[in-house]
């Protein structure tokens, strides 16, 4: 691989570099798997050139079984290693929960090995040997991509969060509401009155820190699909008891069931 100069490097890379400042925690990390000692080590020194911490693995084993810290960062991965391949090292990975996204780097690449790495999420695939600007062009988009990727991962945890802190009833007028139903509407389905449509929803637009409509109905969107399928819609004779006892309230009849209008509940006289 042809090595830049530290100061052409850091040139082009100027926010790479002022990654040192940070704290350890947000300090991107990129992990190394080949199992040529002379490359991991040119990599080790290009990346440390421009202010990235590099960690390297001489086999997806070894990577497999470290205990790596959870930072922003990437993977740089070799594809033909003595055992698992790069490949497979990204399927496990993936399995284990872990995306961090993927460059591969390789001497022996093949078009159908490219097409069924990207499809897995790998933000490029390199052969060697590779120019030095490339690689660093591929790390940095990675790693932006994962620092993306965390907060977007932050966002959603804190909604689930609050999300949990709704009431059964307050989430089933958030999912309407986000569902484009008017509060009359939710009513009608819910049998309860616009009011208490209105007081659920407001409920919830406090509890999911919702300024507005607009925000809750994003909140909603942000919500896992599997935390939004939950919710199942109340079974009949829920929503049958609460028409009935929104009636008693009315001073009608509590025993008027769907389908059923006042005339032939006995309530009302001549309707004609």
């Amino acid at each position: 691989m042809q090595i830049l100069t530290n100061a052409a490097v850091a040139k082009s890379h100027g926010k790479t570099v002022l990654a040192k400042t940070q704290p350890e925690v947000h300090r991107p990390l990129v992990l190394v798997v080949d199992d040529d000692d002379e490359i991991r080590l040119a990599l080790r020194e290009l990346f440390e050139s421009v202010g990235l911490e590099a960690l390297c693995f001489g086999s997806p084993r070894e990577l497999l079984e470290a205990d790596l810290p959870r930072r922003p960062g990437c993977l740089v991965l070799d594809i033909r290693m003595p055992g698992t391949s790069g490949l497979d090292l990204q399927q496990q990975l993936a399995a284990r929960g872990d995306l961090r996204p993927v460059v591969f780097l390789t001497g022996h690449g093949d078009i159908p090995m490219t097409v069924q790495a990207m499809k897995a999420g790998a933000v490029d695939f390199l052969t060697k040997p590779v120019r030095d600007q490339v690689l660093l062009d591929a790390v940095t988009a990675a790693i932006e991509r994962d620092i993306a990727l965390q907060a977007d991962a932050r966002l959603v945890k804190r909604q689930v969060e609050l999300f949990a802190t709704l009431t059964p009833r307050e989430r089933r007028v958030m999912r309407e509401v986000a569902h484009g139903r008017l509060n009359k509407q939710i009513a009608f389905d819910l049998g309860i009155s616009v009011v208490t449509v209105k007081l659920h929803r407001g409920n919830a637009m406090r509890k999911m820190q919702a300024g507005s409509v607009g925000e809750l109905v994003r909140a909603w969107e942000t919500l896992p699909p599997a935390v939004r399928q939950e919710l199942q819609p109340e079974p009949k004779h829920s929503i049958r008891l609460a028409r009935n006892e929104r009636n008693v309230g009315l001073g009608l009849p509590g025993h008027i069931s769907e389908g059923h209008s006042l005339a032939q509940s006995g309530f009302g006289g001549d309707c004609r």
